[in-house]
């Protein structure tokens, strides 16, 4: 039997999520060709990863080479795992040059590059999954098996609060993210779950936002209102760090050590910026308001400097309502083990009929993370997927509609204006 084949574009700290997947779960009908990144330090660490899970090492191409990795390895399949500007290019390249693409989330950061690439796949006829795992867990399936069923009727209102921990979403600060040229912001690199969730539950599209956010808390200027006096630019052998309770010791981590703090002297790129600098051009208080095509409304706040970790979202209906609450354990990505990415430490489900008691409904446990999301996924990527009446697999037109909503809420931001979903892209 022949092997599928990947190649992977990008091996960051969620690239180990996908490669060891293949190497150790699905090596009997895949396997892993290539790498490709800007740092060879990187693509060699994964290629210890890779030998370490007993699988042979790949050829390593640098970003340039992307092309001549397409020829030489012959990929069926490019896994996209970059930084979120560059999803756009290698998406479309790949396509172009006969490959199917997995990417990860956000499928890409504006609406002109997710125009591009819905043309590129009508153009090739190729296949794009948007790697959504929250779909998969099975307190969010869940949700939408509810729906489905009817138990609370149409949806009339939806409220939706995701709050990021100290731990966790102070981190976006630290690291690529916080330059909103890299990942369009919290609104569409983060949200862009959120959003899709809410497209996934309802089954429905967006139609018009308008949103407010502002940097509140993390940033120099916010730090000296409450009083900080003594600044750092990095963690990594700075001792007034030390005391700063946003202190990441990234020469604690074997594995941050080995993909950024070796790998600096190749790309300049530093891991552990202060959360206090100067350089953020992103949000950390968002609030935002979506009508949708089947009429529902959405109310949505996304605050990252919470003292927990976790969502609640709450639906009214014409028959009663629906509320989720889920507590997540905190982590910091890359530096510890992949399973407690969104783990659960609680989660409930209750109905509330609107003419009778309201009861608790049960849910299944999975191990895993993104709330047992994960390991369900990747059967469905790499495994053998069943069918599905939930329809949880997600192609190029979810991707782009989960980050619409977030960049219209950039728009709205910056224009202080409502944002019609018709006006930023042609399907």
């Amino acid at each position: 039997m022949n092997k599928k084949r990947f190649a992977q574009v990008g091996t960051g700290g969620r690239a180990r999520f996908f490669y060891q997947a293949v190497a150790e779960t699905y090596s009997d009908t895949s396997e892993i060709v290539a790498f490709c990144d800007v740092n060879q330090t990187r693509m060699d660490y994964a290629n210890s990863c890779l030998e370490s899970a007993g699988a042979a090492k790949v050829p390593t191409y640098k970003q340039h080479e992307f092309d001549k990795m397409i020829e030489e390895t012959k990929p069926d399949c490019v896994i996209v795992t970059s930084v979120d500007r560059t999803h756009d290019f290698y998406i479309i390249r790949a396509m172009e040059l006969g490959c199917d693409v997995i990417t990860e989330k956000p499928m890409t950061i504006d609406e002109k590059r997710a125009q591009n690439i819905l043309d590129a796949q009508k153009r090739t006829g190729k296949e794009v999954r948007v790697s959504f795992n929250y779909r998969y867990a099975p307190h969010n399936t869940k949700v939408r098996e509810l729906i489905m069923d009817d138990v609370i009727g149409d949806v009339f209102s939806v409220h939706f609060e995701w709050f990021l921990n100290t731990k966790h979403g102070a981190d976006y600060y630290r690291r690529w993210h916080r330059n909103k040229e890299n990942s369009g912001g919290l609104l569409v690199h983060k949200s862009t779950h959120h959003f899709d969730l809410v497209n996934f539950w309802l089954n429905t599209q967006p139609e018009t936002v308008f949103a407010m956010g502002s940097l509140n808390f993390y940033g120099r200027t916010n730090a000296e209102r409450r009083g900080v006096k003594d600044f750092y630019y990095r963690c990594h052998g700075s001792e007034i760090a030390k005391k700063d309770p946003f202190y990441l010791d990234m020469a604690a981590s074997p594995e941050m050590t080995a993909l950024y703090l070796n790998a600096e002297h190749e790309d300049g790129y530093i891991r552990d910026k202060s959360v206090f600098s100067e350089e953020i051009s992103i949000e950390d208080t968002m609030g935002v308001m979506v009508r949708y095509k089947n009429n529902a409304i959405l109310t949505y706040s996304l605050n990252s400097y919470i003292s927990k970790e976790g969502f609640r979202v709450v639906f009214n209906g014409s028959k009663g309502r629906l509320e989720l609450d889920v507590l997540e354990k905190s982590y910091v990505n890359a530096g510890g083990d992949k399973a407690k990415e969104g783990a659960t430490a609680y989660k409930k489900i209750t109905v509330f009929p609107m003419f009778d008691e309201a009861y608790e409904v049960p849910i299944e446990e999975a191990e895993g993370g993104h709330g047992g999301g994960d390991p369900i996924l990747l059967n469905d990527i790499f495994g053998s997927p069943q069918e599905d009446k939930f329809h949880r697999a997600a192609n190029q037109v979810d991707g782009a509609m989960s980050i619409l909503t977030g960049v219209a809420a950039n728009k709205s931001i910056a224009s202080g204006l409502p944002v019609k979903i018709e006006s930023l892209l042609k399907f």
